[in-house]
């Protein structure tokens, strides 16, 4: 029996080709899209998850009550790490580390340049990540590293690198003590080797002397991993009071927290102390379109089959009148939608293979079709099983509720209720559709305002490099050098890069400040020339003089620091910083360092110097010839590292990634939903044309014109689509508001996105449905007529 419906499903497919092709189609297009956004969302929900225990593995926070509102920083105390390694028995392992950065790695004369963490002890204790030599007590030894396989292969080649050196900031030997396999693209943490914090507090005293001081300084990152066993909220309350009885003003309004690994990636971003959203709210949207596109494809099958009742109600009268059972016909209908379906959804997966590579590039995921892998084919294959009874269950119960007397009596006539649920559903179909037409321009939209917002300095030419000890042994000699070569227009230092601000810190006092108020503001160490070099431009007062006895006591604020600071006449006032008074001797122009949908961070630039050199290229030379001329005087007097810049306007451009990323999603799978839906509307065209050819050709007997003719075919279609049009906008101005509501410095939506997204799908519609319309319209209305 269930060969024969297949049988009889596959004849009635090959018999009406047209309407097959169609619906495959329509379906294949629509599983594709839901597989491949499935497999995305899988891939950000796998992020961490590979390692073992994963569950119990934290990163020590900080909630900071600044004046009523609560901050969450990452960085913390060494302090806080020897508190939480000592005090609290639920704790089995605590590491602190650096940020990741780069340091110079050397074997032989083979130089690199590459990304690596500095941590604690206990560090792959917490993350386990899998050895290919060696094992996690590696870090125990100041002078040791762990490095990665492909660390491995590039310095040392073929060669075994277990128990090999290498130099390190060309200063000091490390043993290599351990190998572990390539960080996979899915960890939140991503290095190429690590080094013994325990290293990094000889060759840097001020770390060591870091462990001594109070809660509040905070410059490192804190890792801990829970007893096996033990909740989070079993220790929560006994760590969240943990600082506040130092008397320091950061530690007394500091509330330590914990969050788990498996959040880091999806819930990167707090509010009021919790970590309520970030990458998450984009899964849940794409996962919402994915379901959406594969909804509207469901919705053609079931249109299209409805709508072809006709055609099947003689047989479905013929098979009652020869005693075939409601249930029969149902299983019948069904077995076609599941044969559609299958077909496909094997058309969906050659197409998503086809598109990954593509699709890869443009999200930066490493994602796969995992075929060797059971659970898969168990989703993909449920997941089409209930597409198919979703889309084939109305068409079923409808065709097989047909009574026989009526259908071969010929007076079976299609019930209004019918027409109506398929208006309904095309209704449907375009509101979706036109959402997502809205979103994806206002989103477009967005990014450009907020690409085209001044950024208060110079981006272009503009040129970064991290310094290194021989770098900053010879920066007077490097500087002068760089300035007699031509390729080099300014040149500076500072603590933080161009683009970002690493470091906040509170102001101990400031004129006007309220009993128990706390001040929390970027801070900036720069040597001579910053604003110069970057292009900012002084409001008011007067850049550092460059002398370090006459500059260590002054400070520069941006306008955001000022207004923060609720300054009226800020030239020569005081505030307290690092135990000092210093003086305001200048007020910088508002700069966008760090997100440029948000207001300028209230930032104090200190005469001090940093890590990051950066230099303007000359406009007078070529990029590439500039380039060779610095590399050669960096090389000269850092000859044991590897030359590394980033142009500032690059980086500055990566801010955007996330949202551009967005945008191209949005864009791309709206496309697709209006071509499913047009599928759809080719489909209803060719069915209407097909159902009105008598009266067409009564019409144009009677004198009507092709145009009368196309304009009576597409009016109602038209009016469908006007309907969708009004339903979508409402319903995309709330979600696009409550998305644009997160960006502090964001367009206004305004009715003309909604009237173009209605014009643009009217003229869609159009489109689509006129090659039926006009077809039929020039029909000859002999042959139409000719059985009359």
């Amino acid at each position: 029996m269930i060969k024969n419906y297949f049988k009889i499903a596959w004849r009635n497919l090959w018999k009406n080709k047209a309407y097959s092709l169609i619906n495959i189609g329509g379906l294949t297009a629509g599983i594709a899209v839901a597989l491949l956004i499935g497999l995305w969302v899988s891939y950000q929900y796998s992020y961490d998850k590979f390692l073992p225990n994963y569950g119990q593995s934290y990163q020590v926070r900080r909630n900071f009550n600044s004046n009523g509102d609560t901050l969450t920083f990452s960085t913390t105390s060494l302090k806080l790490a020897d508190a939480l390694r000592n005090g609290y028995p639920e704790i089995e392992y605590v590491a602190e580390a650096d940020e990741n950065r780069a340091h110079g790695l050397a074997v032989g004369d083979t130089k690199l340049s590459l990304d690596g963490i500095q941590a604690g002890s206990d560090f792959l204790k917490i993350f386990r990540f899998p050895f290919l030599q060696g094992n996690a007590n590696g870090l125990r030894d100041p002078y040791s590293i762990i490095i990665t396989e492909s660390t491995a292969k590039a310095l040392f080649g073929n060669k075994d690198a277990m128990n090999q050196l290498i130099k390190v900031d060309n200063k000091d030997n490390l043993k290599v003590t351990g190998i572990i396999k390539d960080i996979p693209s899915n960890s939140s943490l991503q290095f190429n080797y690590i080094i013994p914090f325990s290293y990094f507090e000889i060759a840097d005293p001020g770390v060591k002397e870091a462990r001594n001081q109070s809660f509040g300084s905070n410059g490192f990152v804190l890792y801990a991993k829970l007893k096996d066993g033990i909740k989070y909220k079993q220790i929560a309350p006994k760590i969240k009071n943990l600082e506040k009885y130092e008397d320091n003003l950061n530690a007394k309004n500091s509330d330590v927290i914990m969050q788990p690994i498996q959040d880091w990636h999806l819930y990167n971003t707090y509010t009021n102390g919790k970590a309520l959203g970030g990458f998450i709210n984009y899964v849940r949207t794409f996962s919402i379109i994915g379901i959406l596109v594969l909804v509207i494809a469901c919705i053609n099958f079931v249109n299209l089959t409805t709508a072809r009742s006709e055609k099947r109600a003689r047989e479905v009268g013929i098979r009652k009148a020869i005693g075939s059972k409601r249930k029969q016909l149902i299983v019948q209908f069904l077995t076609e939608s599941i044969l559609i379906t299958f077909i496909a959804l094997f058309f969906a997966l050659l197409l998503v293979q086809l598109v990954l590579p593509s699709f890869r590039l443009l999200t930066g995921n490493s994602i796969t079709i995992p075929f060797n892998r059971f659970y898969f084919w168990l989703i993909v294959t449920g997941a089409a099983f209930a597409t198919a009874i979703l889309a084939g269950s109305r068409p079923a119960f409808y065709l097989s509720s047909f009574n026989p007397v009526q259908v071969l009596k010929g007076t079976l006539k299609t019930a209004s209720g019918a027409i109506f649920s398929r208006k309904a559903l095309v209704v449907i179909q375009f509101s979706c559709s036109i959402a997502l037409i809205i979103s994806t321009v206002i989103i477009y939209q967005q990014i450009q305002y907020a690409k085209n917002r001044p950024t208060g300095y110079t981006l272009n030419r503009l040129v970064t490099t991290i310094t290194n000890s021989d770098l900053r042994r010879n920066m007077d000699a490097l500087k002068n050098d760089l300035l007699q070569s031509g390729a080099v227009s300014s040149l500076t230092t500072a603590s933080s890069p161009a683009t970002g601000v690493w470091w906040h810190s509170d102001v101990e006092n400031f004129p006007g400040k309220n009993t128990g108020e706390t001040v929390e503001m970027g801070t900036i160490l720069v040597s001579a020339d910053y604003f110069k070099t970057l292009g900012m431009q002084l409001k008011a007062g007067h850049d550092f003089v460059n002398d370090i006895k006459a500059d260590s006591n002054s400070v520069i604020l941006n306008e955001a620091a000022v207004k923060r600071l609720r300054l009226k006449e800020p030239l020569g006032q005081y505030i307290t910083k690092f135990g000092r008074r210093m003086t305001i001797i200048g007020v910088v122009k508002d700069a966008l360092m760090d997100s440029p949908f948000q207001s300028a961070d209230p930032t104090m630039f200190f005469f001090d110097g940093g890590s990051n050199i950066i230099y303007r290229l000359s406009p007078n030379i070529n990029t590439h010839q500039a380039i060779d001329k610095i590399a050669a005087i960096f090389n000269k007097y850092s000859p044991a590292y590897q030359y590394t810049y980033h142009f500032v306007d690059e980086d500055y451009n990566k801010k955007f990634n996330l949202e551009v990323l967005v945008g191209k999603l949005a864009g791309i799978f709206a496309g697709l939903a209006i071509f499913i839906s047009c599928l759809g509307l080719f489909g209803l065209a060719a069915y209407v044309a097909e159902q009105r050819t008598k009266e067409i050709g009564v019409r144009k007997v009677l004198g009507a014109t092709v145009t009368q003719v196309w304009i009576l075919l597409s009016k109602d279609f038209i009016v469908l689509v006007i309907v969708s049009c009004i339903i979508a906008s409402p319903i995309a101005l709330y979600f696009l508001q409550n998305w644009l509501y997160k960006y502090a410095y964001r367009i206004s939506i305004g009715p003309e996105v909604f009237v173009l997204s209605a014009i643009a799908a009217i003229i869609i519609t159009l489109a689509t449905i006129s090659f039926q319309a006009i077809k039929a319209a020039i029909a000859n209305p002999v042959k139409s007529l000719r059985s009359e």
